[in-house]
């Protein structure tokens, strides 16, 4: 089979250049295309125009598919209607090129080799221009980033590169965007329960959510002992417990349901934590499992749940005070090996911001939260970033957090698609407790046994929907939320 030269292909690409390329698979490939279209659904999944090194061929290739996609014929006399005008194609031999493009076409079924080739060869091209800048930032004495950071930075590119291929998407074509947006609303309207997100476990909390969704930062909020940590673990386990995959058309595992969870626990250590899933999963509570202070049939309930918890796809990484930097090449590392749905972190204002400690605490948390926020675009997961609130809930009468109580925080609500903060009533109520015998402690005990084994989430705010208050059953000795029953909801709204 003959090939047409390369200087014809492309008069300003000198013959000494040693660039990872290859014109002639280039030619190959988009001669094979313009034979048989239906090439192009076998290959357009490997290559996309930015993978061509001729900058013609990325022409050529760019109106192919979009005529292709939009239904076409793509031929070459569609495509010199096209190009008749353009004054690069005139450069290179005009129209006739995509005749000899077409002459020398091979059989389809070597397309797919050739798209891999060429697939390769960008992927090259692109390692040597990051190594150049690893290099260049490394050599330069002027450079304000530490040795350290470089590498953070250079770790984060090789990630995304090995991950799709390329190290910047650039712009999208808004028809591009319209129709992910359009898969993602198939998605959530033949899921039964009609959720665009991931889902927590939580029926109401779901409702009010559409789900946990990808690329958000979600935060949950709240004070000492109303429940973050039980809450966030919860709806881990019943994201991981839910976890299912199914095989695409190109053989590659995708997450149906579910998924695989990356558990940062700053606070707890990962014996606590897992105590904690052991309390929830077999309903014995925690301080009877640590003293082993259980009947035979509760540690068979312990051990029945060990073996749930051990099959899931849980991972929990217990090191205390890590940096925003150091959590995120953690989760790149755990997204490349095994796979990544979703990042809890645990808590929010224990980790470190990569800056110099002179910047300040407020500075600190902007830089936290504006590297979770890139984190969740980056590997396109869900983040839930639980944080600490301010004392001054404490000092007011009406206990409910309020977003206000997050801004000495800097940029918490500012960077968040999700606020939320878990508030219970009945704990602070079971510290107000009047005199026995007399009647407000009548009246306080009617209070306390309508607020019991209760527990709110207020939606703070919300960029995909309303904000609003979801109520759930808590139960403290296990740590557990849960759905509340039919009538228990009724009877929230009612008061």
């Amino acid at each position: 089979m003959e090939y047409i030269d390369e200087n014809y292909a492309g008069s300003d690409i000198e013959e000494q250049d040693l660039t990872p390329h290859s014109i002639e698979a280039e030619q190959a490939l988009l001669g094979a295309l313009l034979y048989d279209n239906e090439v192009y659904h076998r290959i357009s999944s490997t290559v996309q125009a930015k993978h061509f090194y001729n900058p013609v061929h990325i022409r050529i290739y760019e109106s192919i598919s979009t005529l292709i996609e939009h239904g076409k014929l793509a031929d070459a006399i569609v495509l010199k209607n096209r190009f008749s005008q353009d004054e690069t194609l005139v450069d290179i031999g005009g129209v006739e090129y995509l005749a000899l493009l077409l002459e020398s076409a091979p059989t389809g079924a070597s397309a797919p080799e050739y798209a891999k080739m060429i697939f390769d060869l960008a992927l090259r091209r692109e390692l040597i221009r990051l190594g150049g800048d690893i290099k260049s930032l490394a050599e330069d004495p002027d450079s304000e980033q530490d040795a350290r950071t470089q590498i953070s930075a250079a770790e984060m590119q090789l990630f995304s590169l090995a991950e799709t291929g390329a190290v910047s998407s650039g712009f999208v074509s808004f028809d591009k965007a319209l129709l992910e947006s359009i898969e993602m609303t198939t998605a959530a309207f033949e899921r039964d329960g009609g959720l665009s997100g991931m889902s927590t476990g939580l029926l109401d909390l779901d409702r009010q959510l559409g789900g946990l969704h990808r690329s958000d930062l979600v935060i949950l909020a709240g004070r000492p002992s109303m429940g973050k940590t039980s809450l966030a673990t919860n709806i881990a386990f019943n994201i991981a417990r839910a976890y299912k995959t199914e095989k695409d058309a190109n053989g590659i595992e995708k997450t149906v349901n579910g998924g695989i969870v990356g558990f940062f626990s700053l606070e707890m250590s990962s014996e606590q934590l897992a105590t904690r899933l052991l309390a929830e999963q077999s309903e014995v509570p925690s301080n009877k499992i640590r003293r082993g202070d259980i009947n035979q049939n509760q540690y068979e309930d312990v051990r029945e749940a060990a073996d749930v918890i051990q099959k899931i796809p849980l991972y929990i990484d217990d090191t205390g005070g890590l940096s925003i930097g150091a959590l995120s090449a953690r989760a790149r590392r755990l997204k490349r090996m095994v796979g990544l749905d979703l990042i809890v972190v645990d808590y929010l204002q224990l980790l470190s911001g990569s800056g110099r400690s002179s910047d300040g605490r407020v500075q600190e948390v902007t830089q936290i939260t504006m590297g979770l926020k890139a984190l969740a675009k980056e590997l396109d997961v869900p983040v839930l970033a639980l944080a600490q609130l301010s004392r001054q809930v404490e000092q007011r009468d009406d206990k409910k957090p309020q977003l206000s109580d997050l801004r000495e925080s800097g940029s918490i609500e500012q960077d968040a698609d999700v606020v939320m903060f878990v508030y219970r009533e009945e704990y602070y109520l079971s510290r107000m407790e009047p005199r026995e015998g007399t009647e407000e402690h009548l009246k306080w005990q009617d209070e306390m046994a309508a607020l019991h084994a209760k527990a709110e989430v207020i939606v703070g705010k919300q960029r995909h929907g309303p904000i609003g208050t979801v109520k759930l059953g808590f139960t403290a000795e296990l740590t557990k939320f849960t759905n509340l029953s039919i009538d228990d909801r009724y009877e929230s709204s009612m008061h």
